[in-house]
């Protein structure tokens, strides 16, 4: 089977990562103008060795672990009197930027803003310290124009921006299928067109869009308008698992607060036992957080779809983010990097060992 990928690079020290802008996905409703958003928490019991813990976020589904951490105090109870700093994003490399000036410390962000920075800081930005989300990624398209997997010849089909995630995704793909796209302009047997996912739907009621292969809940809202899902990306892949959202931490802060770190881990592992002990609840929380950062919830028929598609997982899948970052190389939208050690699992393997499961790997690519 072609094992296509997510793309989950940002593209590293080449030409098109200026235009890329390396954004994750928008969540429904927000903009990607919006400025930034602090709340600051704090709870009882022991104070760690930090005062407060910054944490960053998407308002977004696939970034349903830390808004269901925030919104349940799953991350609180494991941090005592240390007090949380929260500040949601709606594009990874504000996310990245406000991680490498210190305004966060630990961040949820999809893995090409995360290879991309570790990537252009030489292996000194960051570590990827766990996993959070897998799947919840779609091709959907105008059942009226594109009928097969096989009919995609001479359509429009948008991905959220050029070199991104779902961009390097749909461009092996399409590799995959023998069709012959240049990277950079999109023009080729299949057109890809670079649209931002609050732009999409609107692109795709004009008809200047035939379809697109975009993250939750951007799918689940252009099936609102009539589309179809042409394929779930996760049938691509082994198992049916690839990473869409990991944990990252400064390299600065995880030295000097391991213990910190360590509870947000804990309640990162407690919100996703609680995610698939109670989705129904859990989804309404992560709604609620939403609504509570972009005053707009999403509706039943965009949110129920959209979560039933990802899958909420504490291992960051370390060899999906290698075989992204391979494809992203084969596609010319990313020159080759040294991943060597932008993995650490050490105090996730330590947590899942307390709790009597077994251990994440990370796939030659752990701290030497």
């Amino acid at each position: 089977m072609f094992h296509h990928t997510r793309g989950r690079v940002a593209m590293a020290a080449v030409a098109v990562t200026a235009a890329a802008g390396l954004l994750t996905s928008c969540g429904y409703g927000a903009s990607a103008d919006d400025a930034p958003v602090d709340q600051t928490v704090g709870g009882s019991g022991a104070k760690l060795s930090a005062d407060t813990v910054k944490i960053g976020y998407f308002p977004n589904l696939t970034h349903g672990t830390a808004l269901v951490g925030l919104q349940d105090g799953f991350f609180q109870k494991e941090l005592g009197s240390t007090r949380i700093k929260s500040q949601f994003f709606n594009a990874g490399p504000a996310e990245i930027e406000a991680l490498n000036a210190g305004s966060i410390d630990i961040g949820w962000i999809g893995p090409n803003s995360a290879i991309n920075s570790y990537a252009k800081s030489h292996g000194t930005s960051l570590r990827i310290i766990g996993g959070a989300a897998s799947g919840g990624v779609k091709l959907v398209v105008n059942p009226a124009k594109v009928r097969s997997l096989d009919d995609l010849r001479g359509k429009k089909i948008a991905t959220p921006q050029l070199g991104g995630t779902q961009d390097v995704a749909l461009l092996n793909y399409l590799a995959g299928k023998g069709y012959k796209v240049d990277p950079a302009s999109g023009a080729g047997d299949v057109s890809v067109v670079r649209t931002e996912n609050k732009v999409a739907p609107e692109a795709y009621k004009s008809g200047s869009i035939d379809g697109a292969w975009v993250p939750e809940p951007t799918a689940s809202r252009l099936v609102t308008l009539g589309a179809k899902v042409l394929l779930d990306e996760k049938t691509l892949w082994p198992g049916g698992k690839f990473v869409t959202t990991n944990i990252i931490v400064s390299q600065k802060f995880l030295a000097a607060h391991p213990d910190v770190v360590e509870a947000v881990l804990r309640g990162s592992l407690a919100a996703n036992a609680f995610i698939k002990a109670d989705p129904e609840k859990a989804k309404a929380d992560a709604n609620l957080r939403i609504k509570a950062d972009t005053g707009k919830a999403l509706p039943p028929e965009i949110l129920d779809p959209a979560w039933r598609s990802i899958d909420f997982i504490d291992d960051p899948l370390a060899s999906t983010l290698q075989a992204g970052a391979d494809h992203a190389v084969a596609a010319g939208l990313l020159k080759k990097p040294d991943l060597a050690g932008i993995v650490d699992l050490t105090l996730l393997n330590k947590v899942l060992t307390a709790a009597g499961r077994p251990a994440a790997a990370d796939a030659g690519l752990g701290v030497r």
